[in-house]
């Protein structure tokens, strides 16, 4: 299990969000790619688990700019949210782009999914979800904002 593990975040189950001493993800890894789907990448995070006789089992690997990706997607989403109450829909049906950002060559669209049958109900949904997890994504947003702070003298 450790073959190629550099840094590891032991007790993830202590932090896990409201899962915090109930999550059954136990560690967080960073190293060379674990499964075949990601032998391209140099560096890619695991999530672990213990199965039912304590080993532990690769629950899921992410290539680390998908992980940086999934970061720009979500501040985007909350940046988009701090705004999202002056509509009425909280989104502009005529206009579901919330903004194309530029990475690699290309643009990682954000927009709001107007495929969704009950994309009004569920969009308010999601914004109260958001609200009700405030206290957790605003602490790890913070720790974020600093550590990003700190890497841009890198």
């Amino acid at each position: 299990m450790n073959e190629k593990v550099v840094m590891i975040a032991n007790d993830y189950e202590r932090i896990d969000g409201r899962n915090a001493y109930e999550s059954g993800i136990k560690r967080l890894t960073l190293g060379a790619p674990m499964l075949e789907e990601n032998k391209k990448m140099q560096i890619a995070a695991q999530i672990w688990k213990n199965d039912n006789d304590g080993e532990w089992i690769l629950a899921q690997e992410l290539p680390i700019h998908q992980i940086f990706d999934m970061i720009i997607f979500l501040s985007r989403t909350l940046l988009y949210f701090k705004e999202a109450y002056r509509l009425p829909l909280l989104y502009d049906p005529e206009n579901p782009s919330v903004e194309r950002i530029g990475i690699q060559g290309g643009v990682l669209p954000v927009e709001v999914c107007t495929d969704n049958e009950n994309i009004n109900k569920d969009i308010k949904a999601f914004a109260q979800s958001l609200n009700d997890l405030g206290e957790l994504i605003g602490e790890r947003g913070r720790v974020l904002s600093r550590i990003l702070e700190e890497l841009e003298c890198y």
